[in-house]
């Protein structure tokens, strides 16, 4: 088996600048829809429901939240990570990644969302999701794989957002009472964050991010991935060379440790993986390498 991730960012907000955070991070992503996802902006997508709605449907039934609500609240928890973390300046790489990643998800079971994909300015291995469509990966990230291999982690990603792992995953958190207890022990930020980020969704961001997703989700998203991958022309076994980088990536390697801790060990997963594959995908596999500073060079 050769290299895959989910590999999330945790954002460490200081109370004193979260409302100016808050007010850039939108502005941020604002600025990358525009740039790269123009559709996202529409009418319809300013019209959405409050966050305190919002709230109130995840602690209710995953049901109740419409395609509309689901896209809201990614671009809230979006805003949550470009509050952390800023979105890498070069744009040549921030349109082939987009690029890449629409065209897997053309091949994916929900083509028809408003897909956006950017790459965060950050040196560790990490990629985000969010509902509605929204995934990130750090350049740090970028820097460590082919295309085959980023492929990988984008099909992992795109079919976190097919299946709403992280929908249901904070549904589940805000019903369980976790989101009482988040309140409560954070400092009161001033209003000026609402409207961009509710302290509700982003004391529930913050949670999911630093504690990941259960491990049925990463194996699903590994599962199915692999065959997205394939389904849109690229090698399969790029995701389990990422997972084999992980594998020997050290513990207490600081670029690693935020993925190794919020993912099931990557042996386990190359391992369940082994299964599922078998050699069902092995017709798609053998294809050249492709680096990514290649692809830069070549537009």
């Amino acid at each position: 088996m050769k290299r895959s991730s989910h590999f999330l960012l945790a954002g460490a907000l200081c109370a004193t600048t979260l409302a100016a955070q808050a007010q850039d991070a939108g502005k941020a992503l604002g600025g990358l829809l525009r740039q790269i996802a123009p559709g996202a902006l529409t009418a319809p997508a300013q019209r959405a429901p409050a966050t305190n709605d919002l709230i109130e449907m995840l602690s209710q039934s995953v049901d109740s939240i419409d395609e509309p609500k689901e896209i809201e609240i990614g671009r809230q928890l979006a805003s949550v990570l470009l509050g952390s973390k800023p979105l890498a300046r070069d744009a040549g790489l921030q349109r082939y990644v987009n690029r890449l990643g629409r065209w897997i998800s053309l091949q994916s079971a929900r083509p028809h969302l408003p897909w956006t994909f950017g790459v965060l300015d950050d040196p560790g291995f990490n990629a985000f999701a969010a509902p509605g469509g929204y995934i990130f990966v750090t350049q740090g990230l970028v820097e460590r794989v082919d295309e085959a291999e980023l492929a990988g982690i984008l099909a992992h990603e795109i079919t976190h957002v097919t299946e709403k792992h992280h929908l249901r995953a904070l549904s589940a958190k805000a019903r369980s009472g976790v989101l009482t207890q988040l309140l409560a022990s954070q400092v009161r930020t001033s209003n000026a964050i609402t409207g961009a980020i509710s302290q509700q969704m982003l004391a529930l961001g913050r949670d999911l991010y630093s504690s990941g997703l259960d491990q049925s989700d990463e194996f699903e998203s590994d599962r199915q991935g692999v065959a997205l991958a394939a389904r849109a022309g690229f090698d399969p076994y790029g995701l389990p060379a990422v997972l084999q980088q992980l594998r020997t990536a050290a513990p207490d390697n600081p670029l690693f440790t935020l993925t190794l801790s919020t993912h099931p060990p990557a042996q386990q997963r190359l391992e369940q993986l082994e299964v599922a594959m078998g050699a069902r995908l092995d017709a798609h596999s053998g294809k050249p390498s492709v680096p990514i500073a290649r692809r830069l060079q070549q537009r």
